[in-house]
């Protein structure tokens, strides 16, 4: 195994299926059968799910966007709440923190909690983002990741790479088996938002973006074969 803590991004759209919206309940549960597979082989994993599934307000012109923001924080907590019962159905163990609070339904972000249940072989859903507007979940999940001193970051999304132009708009676009953080930020490729690549860059954080669709793509990934592309910290 090539890494031993990882934080696992997963695009709320590809876990929608092709249904753009909602969750693909079959999807999900292949998802956490991979994530108890890396678990079972001693794989620390924490979570951070985007909510694109259920709202991307940013280009709303009638929300500010402090509240359209804080809309997003809720929806990838309605994602990591989903994703946590699967996980369990599957026979894991979880918990869900947030920045803020929510109740009973999370408890609150620390490290020594993350530590805590990491160490217990639980899988760690980081909802909320960073509790902040003006921050995307890329930001939240390479912040998270430094603090809790993950090995690297994988991004499971519905695109099985980087490319060097956008893959849906062209179809010549080349795709990069292996490119650094450095050449993501001086040529804006857009893999993760600007902050959340300089953060990556400066704190010397890997990172692994393949498809999610693809089987077994998350133990591959965690076994050093990603078949999507690998993002040096260089």
């Amino acid at each position: 195994m090539k890494y031993k803590r990882v934080l696992l991004k997963l695009s709320g759209e590809a876990l929608s299926g092709g249904k753009g919206t909602g969750f693909d309940e079959k999807t999900c549960i292949a998802v956490a059968e991979q994530i108890k597979t890396i678990v079972m082989e001693g794989c620390q994993v924490a979570v951070v799910i985007g909510g694109g599934n259920f709202w991307r307000g940013r280009s709303s012109e009638t929300i500010e966007r402090n509240q359209a923001d804080q809309i997003g924080m809720l929806a990838t907590v309605m994602n990591c709440i989903y994703m946590s019962e699967i996980c369990r159905h599957v026979g894991m163990t979880t918990q869900v923190l947030t920045p803020f609070t929510c109740g009973s339904f999370t408890k609150l972000f620390s490290r020594d909690r993350v530590e805590k249940y990491l160490s217990k072989n639980m899988v760690v859903f980081l909802a909320g983002g960073t509790g902040h507007p003006y921050f995307s979940t890329d930001t939240a999940t390479a912040l998270r990741a430094v603090e809790i001193q993950a090995d690297a970051i994988l991004a499971a999304r519905a695109v099985d790479g980087v490319y060097d132009s956008d893959p849906k708009d062209n179809p010549d676009a080349k795709k990069y088996d292996t490119i650094s953080i450095a050449k993501i930020i001086e040529e804006k490729l857009g893999v993760v938002d600007m902050t959340a690549a300089v953060i990556c860059y400066e704190n010397k954080m890997p990172m692994c973006v393949f498809g999610l669709n693809e089987e077994n793509s998350i133990i591959n990934c965690v076994n050093g074969n990603c078949t999507g592309t690998v993002v040096t910290a260089d």
